[in-house]
């Protein structure tokens, strides 16, 4: 018998979460599957999603994957190539590859093909990560739509508040500005600005965390939204014991039982696993579908749970870290963290299962 963790991985959910995106925008939509879709594997996430009008990832490698699976849809490398050796790669499979520094102009000298490029070129309009300045802009554009490589150009730029208070006006003032005399295809808005900025759609959006059934926003709930989860992080009790006033549980003593006797269980889930260690007593989980609490200090394999109140789980009692029944959003605020971290940190060792 293999240890009872899995993630399950609901693909009908991924399927609505995308019609929860169609619904919020007319743009096409460059579905983004970086990091292993999310934790929820790369082929089986883009199947579910093959309604979507591209993809976007990070790696090379991943991109042919998608090609030999089958997709023909435009598929986008996020931070572009990384190397001139890469190019021959992006020639064969037809990839669209963002431009977002000097290097990568001088090294497109080395593309195999004339005319044959998509290129997406990102504007820095605030984030301060990638992307040309205002400054730079014009001279980059002039560039490019001379460059013998490149076939099409589509405009682009990330924000950085889309999901508080500030929002994108300011980002989104800059970029129109740059832009207003290039009648080229544009793409700005990730899940918040999709959500909460119709005015930022351009002709495609880029959803990321929304198609997976979390909340981009941290005062609004996946549900309100029409989002559901489909990742489900489940496992098992595998050990039941009372314990008494003034007894420790885990490592460091973090959780002391000064006022009561309790009942406590071990489940088989720990930061090996990708369960945050830095989840402190108190952190929400379900234990045969009842909202209880951890207990303790996270081990590599292990985590404690409340079951004081639970009189009827025993060894072999499902638990649900996250998903459905106990959203990811809410574990993350508990853990200090976000949604993102906890999908994309779930490790090799726990099963995938997807249906």
């Amino acid at each position: 018998m293999s240890r009872p963790i899995q993630a399950h991985i609901d693909l009908s959910a991924l399927r609505n979460n995308l019609r929860v995106v169609r619904r919020a925008s007319s743009a096409r939509v460059m579905a983004v599957v970086k990091a292993n879709a999310y934790g929820h594997g790369l082929l089986q996430a883009a199947q579910a999603l093959h309604e979507a009008d591209g993809f976007a990832l990070l790696e090379v490698r991943d991109a042919v994957q998608l090609r030999d699976a089958g997709f023909r849809q435009p598929i986008l490398l996020l931070e572009g190539f990384f190397s001139r050796e890469e190019l021959p790669l992006l020639a064969e499979y037809e990839l669209t590859t963002v431009i977002h520094n000097h290097q990568q102009i001088e090294w497109l000298e080395a593309y195999p093909r004339k005319n044959g490029l998509s290129v997406w070129l990102k504007i820095n309009s605030g984030m301060n990560r990638l992307g040309f300045s205002a400054q730079e802009f014009p001279a980059v554009m002039e560039r490019l739509k001379s460059h013998r490589a490149v076939r099409d150009v589509t405009l682009m730029t990330h924000f950085a508040l889309a999901d508080e208070a500030p929002g994108v006006m300011t980002q989104l003032s800059l970029f129109e500005q740059l832009t207003a005399n290039h009648r080229l295809p544009r793409s700005l808005a990730n899940s918040a600005a999709i959500l909460r900025h119709p005015v930022a759609h351009g002709d495609w959006v880029r959803p990321g965390i929304m198609l997976y059934g979390s909340s981009p926003f941290a005062d609004v709930s996946a549900e309100s939204l029409g989002l559901q989860p489909v990742m489900t992080l489940s496992s098992e009790i595998i050990s039941v014991r009372e314990i008494k006033a003034g007894d420790a549980v885990g490592y460091g003593a973090t959780f002391f039982c000064a006022e009561r006797a309790m009942r406590i269980g071990t489940v088989a889930c720990g930061y090996a696993d990708g369960y945050p260690r830095h989840a402190a007593t108190g952190t929400p989980i379900l234990v045969d579908g009842k909202r209880t609490r951890t207990l303790g200090r996270v081990s590599m394999d292990m985590l404690g749970v409340d079951l004081s109140a639970l009189p009827d789980a025993r060894v072999g009692s499902r638990v649900v870290l996250w998903g459905e029944g106990m959203p990811i959003d809410e574990v993350a605020r508990a853990a200090g963290t976000i949604s993102y971290e906890l999908l994309c940190a779930l490790t090799p060792r726990v099963p995938v299962v997807g249906a």
